[in-house]
């Protein structure tokens, strides 16, 4: 059980990573560049990559403790 939980929880941190990196992209504002100064509301696509983004890093969360419980 010990190995799935490890598999599971690398290929939800790689979808998770991507997803980050996805949002940053879209909204123009990255790493070393200057920030959006209006509000924007996440609308489509972006709102869905967005909640998504939360139900990965719960569940990533949950895997991690599982993980940590079952070792």
């Amino acid at each position: 059980m010990d190995v799935y939980l490890n598999i599971t929880q690398i290929i939800v941190s790689v979808v998770l990573v991507l997803l980050v990196l996805l949002q940053v992209r879209e909204l123009g504002s990255g790493l070393f560049s200057s920030a959006q100064a209006t509000f924007h509301t996440r609308r489509g696509i972006e709102k869905t990559m967005f909640q998504f983004t939360i139900v990965l890093s719960v569940l990533f969360i949950l895997i991690s403790i599982l993980s940590v419980k079952f070792t």
